[in-house]
Parts: structure tokens; sequence; C-alpha cells
């Protein structure tokens, strides 16, 4: 994979400014980043079930995930995949699962990350359990940036500053590279959390704070999450309803800049 930095996707997490990870949902979506100067592209596990017809969370995109870490490979960016629970309450298996994807493409470890979070279903699991998947991970593709999401505060079980230390501290044990916290955002909750997590500490993108004022807290990494996708969804919508009212459509990118995206990334498949 040839990325348009020089920088590799762990070092992106040590610049003085956060990186700002867009999820991509498909290849049009990741080209559309690129595109746009973006030198990472996560993926979402919401908008991939969500394209399979399926709700989140229930592992329903392993197989697809597979599909589209292959589709990603030829882009210039380095690439995380969103692996929900790591599809497995073995820890072997995930760390299979994980060889597979760093495999997908031509080069070895084209994908640079995966995120892989701490509930199964909607719930909590046992750190320790999460823990033996990270250090399986770890073991077997020690290249792959390990994104260990701790997911108190996103599901609101045990949602405080001591116990979601206490996971994230087993998580870093167990050889995790970065820490995420969705669905913490209060400015006190974070400072305590970048000063006590020795990694870099990712949070999901909200209105609540800007990227500068996440910097100024100490935040490393920014994750859009599904929102794009489903930003994208809404504009799709208000386009159709534009049309039917008799409104003006909303502006949208050219057919030709499209075509012209996929005939390239066509190319680099030849």
């Amino acid at each position: 994979m040839t990325s348009p930095t020089a920088l590799s996707f762990r070092e992106l997490h040590h610049r003085t400014a956060p990186l700002v990870l867009p999820n991509a949902w498909d290849v049009p979506s990741a080209l559309a980043f690129a595109g746009a100067g973006f030198e990472a592209v996560g993926t979402t596990s919401f908008g991939v079930a969500s394209g399979l017809g399926r709700p989140d969370g229930g592992r329903s995109t392993r197989d697809a995930n597979v599909a589209l870490a292959r589709a990603l490979a030829p882009l210039p960016v380095h690439v995380s995949v969103d692996i929900e629970d790591g599809y497995s309450d073995d820890p072997d298996e995930v760390a299979a699962y994980v060889s597979t994807l760093a495999a997908a493409g031509t080069d070895v470890a084209d994908v640079a990350g995966v995120n892989i979070e701490d509930s199964t279903d909607g719930t909590l699991i046992d750190p320790a359990a999460h823990a033996a998947k990270v250090a399986a991970v770890k073991r077997r593709c020690p290249e792959v940036f390990v994104n260990a999401r701790v997911d108190t505060y996103w599901l609101g079980q045990d949602a405080t500053v001591a116990a979601t230390l206490e996971r994230a501290a087993r998580y870093v044990e167990a050889g995790a590279d970065g820490v995420f916290v969705p669905g913490a955002l209060e400015p006190a909750v974070l400072r305590e959390l970048v000063a006590a997590v020795p990694v870099p500490l990712n949070v999901l993108a909200a209105p609540a704070l800007s990227t500068a004022e996440l910097a100024e807290l100490g935040v490393r990494r920014v994750s859009t999450g599904s929102l794009p996708y489903r930003a994208a969804l809404h504009a799709a919508v208000a386009v159709a309803e534009a049309v039917r009212g008799g409104g003006t459509v909303p502006d949208a990118t050219p057919y030709p800049e499209l075509q012209a995206r996929l005939v390239d990334y066509a190319s680099r498949l030849a």
C-alpha cells in the first residue's frame, strides 16, 4: 500500500493535532474521504451492517468486513477496520480473524489498525476476556494498531471514570496501542482519562466539543463513527423530497467526478 504521507498509522496518533478518522461503509465513501485528503480511513460497523439490512453489534459484519478490507487495499490511505467485538469469544479466533484482515491485500498489513469493543450485544463483557483478545491479536499481528474500545459511557454501564480507567489499564497492559471511549465528552472526564491512559485516547466526534478543543484536552484521535453514513441517508431523503416538492435540490458531487474516481480505482485493481 502506498500512503500519501511518510507517517505510519501509529505516528499519525502522535502529532500536535489529533488524527481525524472518517469512517467509511463502502468503496465510494472511502474514495471520497481519500479524495478529500484524509490520510487514514476507518470503517463503521453500523454502516456496514446497515448496508446488509442488519442491526449493528450482532456480529453480522464479519465476512463483509473482510471483503471491504480487500476492496480498500488499493487506496493510498491507511485503513482501520471496526471489527465489533472480534466476532468471537475465543481470543485465538479473534486473532486469526485480524490476521486475515492484515493480509487482505497484496502487501502485509494492508489493514493498519482494528477497533475492537469490550461489549457484545449491548452488554459489557468481562474486562479480562477483552484483554485476552487484545493480547492474542498483538501476539499474532504485532504490526496492527489495536484500538481497544471501552463501552462504559457508550452503553451507560459502569459509566464512571474509575471503572473506565480500570478497563483501559487492563487493555493497555495486554498491548493495546490506543484506547477508544465513545460517549465520553465531558471536559473534566476527558482530562482524567488523558492523564491516566498512557496510550493515545480516541473519542467520538460530537457537536459539544470541536476538534481543536479536544486537542487542548489531550485527545489524540477523533472518529466520526456512523455520522457520515447517517448524514448521507439524511441527504438522500432531502434530495428526493426536494424533487417531489419542487424545492431546491441540495448540492451533490458531480457524476463525472465520481465516475473518474471509480475509473482510477478500477485501474488499480487491473
